[in-house]
């Protein structure tokens, strides 16, 4: 038992122990709930996943039709859930760092107007943003009939932004494996030059070299004929808009009052994380002479950045699971599909346990994904 003795031995064995008792649970609770329905005559099990859904799904981030499945149905659910969720943390991420760093702005007016931002959008219930946001769209663009021509091919009314789309014809397969290719080398080609850049302390215009990488085999194909892209174009009709990408209000407004929620605790985050960065680097930066801009961007925030993840797990483990008031609004995320499928099959314990199971292994992927991010940013002790 000599082993026991190891502090990493131990750990493990309590977390596998935690595990197993947590299962141990869950199954006891659902073998029991399982007997009690069938005494009832009331089906349990997964098999219902397998039925046809006969519903219809607004709006589908991947093909689906009414004579599908359930258990494709739920995929769409989850599918719409992670596309609105990762663009919302995304973009507030991008937005909350740009509030936060102007809340240590030496300029007043701009200081207090990003206060005032973050102030007002983590002080009201996120679900009352979202009502806002589908009523004003609701209630100030004008319907169909009446849409406003934007830009050429662009349309904005009360029910949603048309936008022309691109369809891959031949070469589909083949532009996705390159893209990805590319991407892989872009980000191979930055990493060898960086770290070049730092052993010799010379310019070697390495982002310049993996932006062309990134884009050079994807243009090379379609120039070569290899790929063919053509582009659907939306049109007025006299009752409603034909062809294109059409953006519905619900995710907008979903998306709007996520992002703007997530911005808000980003923003503090930022903030904090910045302010506890000692003086001395400030100081130490304009004594070498560096702007104040500079001094940010190459000094304070990435020495910041190592204070900044660890809370920004839980920011994005919120955006995720807030992503269920998707409901109020009729965004057919993962809970209104599954809602819809309850009612149809009955089987409630069965179908809130898919998306308990889901939301828990999204929590979990992202919860691994910063904590190996923190490890690589974290101060290495000598």
């Amino acid at each position: 038992m000599v082993f026991l003795n190891d502090m990493r031995v131990r750990a493990f064995c309590y977390q596998f122990g935690a595990i197993a008792l947590v299962a141990f649970a869950g199954w006891t609770m659902f073998a029991a709930a399982s007997d009690n329905l069938a005494k009832q005559n009331i089906a349990t099990g997964f098999g219902f996943l397998a039925r046809q859904a006969g519903f219809v799904i607004s709006e589908a981030a991947i093909a689906y039709q009414p004579t599908d499945s359930i258990g494709r149905a739920i995929l769409v659910g989850i599918v719409n859930t992670v596309k609105v969720s990762a663009l919302a943390a995304l973009l507030g991420t991008f937005l909350g760092l740009v509030i936060g760093v102007a809340r240590m702005s030496r300029n007043p007016l701009l200081a207090r107007l990003a206060l005032a931002y973050v102030e007002v959008l983590r002080n009201v219930p996120l679900l009352l943003y979202l009502f806002l946001w589908y009523s004003l769209i609701i209630l100030v663009f004008p319907p169909v009939r009446q849409a406003l021509h934007v830009l050429p091919g662009v349309y904005l009314s009360n029910s949603g932004l048309v936008l022309p789309a691109l369809i891959l014809g031949k070469g589909s397969t083949a532009i996705a494996i390159t893209i990805v290719a590319s991407a892989a080398a872009a980000l191979l080609i930055h990493r060898i030059a960086r770290q070049k850049r730092i052993v010799t302390g010379r310019s070697n215009h390495g982002t310049a070299i993996a932006f062309l990488a990134l884009l050079a085999p994807p243009l090379l194909l379609w120039v070569l004929g290899a790929v063919s892209v053509t582009w659907d174009v939306p049109e007025a009709g006299r009752f409603r808009l034909t062809g294109g990408l059409h953006v519905r209000p619900e995710f907008v407004a979903l998306l709007f009052g996520l992002m703007l929620s997530v911005s808000a605790s980003v923003a503090e985050i930022v903030r904090a994380g910045i302010q506890a960065v000692g003086a001395g680097q400030w100081e130490a930066a304009a004594a070498l002479g560096l702007s104040r801009s500079r001094t940010m961007r190459l000094v304070v925030l990435p020495q910041a950045l190592r204070l900044i993840v660890p809370p920004l797990t839980n920011t994005y483990l919120t955006v995720f699971k807030n992503s269920s008031l998707a409901i109020a609004i009729g965004y057919p995320d993962l809970v209104m599909v599954s809602n819809t499928v309850m009612n149809q099959t009955g089987q409630a314990i069965e179908t809130i346990a898919i998306f308990m199971g889901v939301y828990l292994g999204l929590s979990t992927v992202i919860s691994l994904a910063m904590n190996w991010y923190n490890a690589r940013v974290a101060l290495k002790e000598r």
